[in-house]
Formats: C-alpha cells, structure tokens, sequence
C-alpha cells in the first residue's frame, strides 16, 4: 500500500479506487520484467501514464523511450516510421533512414491505438516481438534490436479479429499481461478529487483564486457519465477556472460547460404491437391507458368488498388487506388486489364467498368473518370478463367516441394516439360511428 502511494505521488496519479490500485499493482509486478504488456482502457483514462510508470521502474529506466500513435500515421508511411528505409526506396527517400525500433535500441516504445496499425505492418510487428528482427523499407538486410514493446487500445481487438482488421497472433502475443485501467465512470469516487485538484492547479497556473464545487453541483459531476475521461474533466475544470465570474460552481454554472450534464443514459427497450415502429409507439401508449382503467376497475372492486363490510355493521380490527377467495371449495389467498382480480377473471360466472380477514396494529387480533354462516348477506357473483387486448382496445376505443359523440380528433386525444391510428383501428376492428 505504501509503495503505491509513493507511486501517485512519484507519477502524480489521483486517486483510491480499488480498481485503479489493481491496474497500478500489475503495472508494478510487470515492471521488473521484459514481457510486452496491452493497455485497455477508454481514450482520456491514461493508459501513457501506465506505460511510463512501467518504463520508469523497469531495468530500461536510463534507456530511451518513445510514444507512438500509430493511428495517427497515415498508412503509406508507418513502416518507415517504424522500421525505417533505404536510400531511393520509394520517392522522396532521399537518404538513409534509422525507424523508432533502430533508434529506441534497449529501451521501450509504446504503440498507442494499436488496433489501428495497418495488418502489414502487424505482420513485421510479429517478427519484431518474435525475433527481434526487422527489415528496413527497400533493404534485404535483416538488423536486430532489443525494444521491449507496450501497446494500448481503446477499441476491442477481439472485434477486431472478428472483422479481418488485425492478427489473431499478433493480438495474442501482445496481451501477455494485459491491463485494464478504468473509465472515469467506473472510478466516480476519485472525481471530486481530481477536480479539485485540476482547479489548484490552474489557479496557480492563471493566477487565480481556485473554484469549488457546491455540493449539488459535486452530485451532478459523480453522476455524469465523461465519455471524455480524465481528460474531459481536466478541460472543464480549465474552462470553468478561466471563464466563471464566481469561484463557488452551482449546478446552473455546469451546464454552460457541460450541456449534457443532466442527461442519463438508462436503458430502455422499444415495445411495438404492430409491424410498423411509429404506430407501434401509438398502441403502445393506448395499451398503457387500458392498463390504467384496469386498474381503476380493481381498485373500485376493493371498496365494494369494504364497503360491504361497513354496511353490515362488521368490527374490524386489522387493516392488512389479505382476500381469502373461496370458489367452489377451493381457497385462493392472495397479497394483493391486484392478483385477485386476475383469480376472478380466470373463473367462470359462479357464486363465492367472501372471507375477509383483518388485523388489529395494536392488539394484533384477527378476525375471520364467513358469510356463510349469516342469512343477511346475498352471494356475489362474478362476472367473467375477457382479457384479450383486442377486446379491450376495441372497448376503449369505442368509449372515446361515445363520449367524443364521434368526433374522432378529440377521441384520438383522448386515448393518447394520433388521428391516423384511430381511423385505422376503427376500419380494422369495423366500428361503427
């Protein structure tokens, strides 16, 4: 623990997310070695960082060091870069040329975006982790070289392979340790503190007093996503430092800097009756409504069996709510109303009675009252109700109208879908106005 932390001191890493100290723990591990590591991670999170961290602790410490993004190379000119070339072999070659891994002989090279190299280049890549051997563009000459190799992706090379676009070999032979270093998301914990910190520094960089986050706007920061990473936060807290008349940040303040601050990514999943996603979206919404006025219905349904109970002059002694069902001999006992709706549904017309049964909050006494054993009370009757969704739109629909008088703009309102899904579902349904 104590040597991590000398590590974010020594390398200015902020943070104590456990899943930031494990990346930082391999790291360490595999620094005394000369295995090649692959670095994962969202592009901003700091995957230089690692591979610096990796270099300074290894035995190639006082050797050199270089960071390429081979994403940013164009393709014509990669193995050149990387390789080297020959006088005259390709136009513009005007002399001899030394590439990164002749240059960088006995220390480290790290390849970022290496999910981008371009698959001959890959194919000189393996030989060099291989063999230690390259060829120079345009030479027949075989050189050898001692570079221990780190690379970083933020894209899945697995995908990758799936699609053609990079060596399964080559992918292989690179991820010997792999490492992945948390989003900012993923680590939301640190971000106060690397905003505060970020603040201190560009105060003292303009000179400044530094901003402070008020405690809203700190809640409204941990709950963003930062698609950017520590990078993005790093700009806003530059922005806000430079530009805010205030030093205390609101969370009104944030959104000038951070449009999308409030937004939230939950998922969510299309539900779409029909064949068509628009209408889909309409019947959707009429759905909900029927499953209101069920609801309705049920709750109407619970105060006649109280109101039943009251009007019998019945003491009852606990608000529990439990309905005991007995239909032909069978009990159904149920924790909610809503469920005993269904039960009533499922069962053909018939006569049941009813057992309600109550419980006193402060003596914790039931009482169990039987209609049965009373002449007073006459047997209710259940009607069978169809629960088809057809039915039930085509109940709904014809509602609307009625209480519209026909009008099927102001009934189109009513039930939350547009005119046109109406008038289809009057012609598919044959209603008559």
């Amino acid at each position: 623990m104590q040597q991590l932390q000398s590590i974010k001191q020594r390398f200015g890493i902020i943070g104590t997310s456990k899943t930031l100290d494990h990346a930082l723990e391999i790291a360490v591990r595999v620094a005394a070695t000369d295995l090649t590591v692959l670095i994962t991670g969202e592009s901003g999170v700091g995957k230089e960082a690692f591979s610096k961290i990796i270099h300074s602790l290894s035995a190639r410490k006082h050797n050199p060091f270089i960071a390429i993004n081979t994403g940013a190379i164009p393709p014509g000119t990669i193995n050149s870069e990387l390789f080297g070339h020959e006088k005259g072999s390709f136009t513009g070659a005007t002399n001899d040329r030394k590439g990164y891994f002749e240059t960088v002989d006995g220390g480290t090279i790290f390849l970022d975006e290496i999910g981008e190299m371009p698959l001959d280049t890959q194919s000189f890549l393996l030989r060099i982790l291989e063999s230690n051997e390259f060829i120079r563009v345009g030479s027949s000459q075989v050189q050898k070289t001692d570079v221990r190799v780190i690379a970083a992706t933020n894209v899945n090379l697995l995908d990758k392979i799936k699609q053609g676009k990079f060596r399964e070999d080559l992918y292989y032979r690179l991820n010997t340790v792999p490492i992945s270093v948390p989003s900012l998301k993923e680590r939301s914990e640190d971000i106060p503190v690397l905003f505060r910190k970020f603040a201190v520094d560009f105060a003292e960089k303009y000179r400044m007093a530094p901003v402070r986050l008020t405690e809203k706007a700190q809640e409204l920061m941990v709950q963003y996503n930062w698609p950017g990473n520590i990078r993005e936060l790093k700009n806003v807290a530059e922005q806000v430092s430079v530009l805010a008349e205030e030093r205390l940040i609101t969370p009104e303040d944030l959104l000038i800097y951070i449009p999308n601050l409030m937004n939230r990514n939950l998922p969510s999943k299309a539900f779409d009756i029909g064949n068509n996603s628009q209408n889909g979206f309409y019947e959707r919404e009429l759905l909900y409504k029927l499953l209101f006025e069920m609801k309705k219905d049920i709750n109407d349904l619970k105060g006649l069996i109280f109101e039943l109970i009251r009007s019998n002059n019945l003491s009852i002694s606990d608000p529990r709510s439990l309905i005991s069902l007995q239909v032909d001999g069978h009990d159904y006992e149920n924790d909610s109303y809503q469920t005993s709706a269904q039960n009533y549904a499922k069962k053909p017309s018939r006569n049941i009675n009813v057992d309600v049964l109550e419980e006193d909050e402060a003596d914790n006494q039931t009482l169990i009252y039987n209609p049965k054993q009373s002449d007073k009370f006459n047997h209710i009757e259940v009607i069978d109700e169809s629960l088809s969704l057809e039915e039930m739109e085509k109940d709904m629909i014809n509602k609307a109208l009625k209480r519209h008088n026909g009008k099927r703009k102001e009934a189109a309102e009513d039930l939350g879908i547009s005119e046109r899904t109406l008038y289809r579902k009057i012609k598919q349904y044959d209603i008559l106005l």
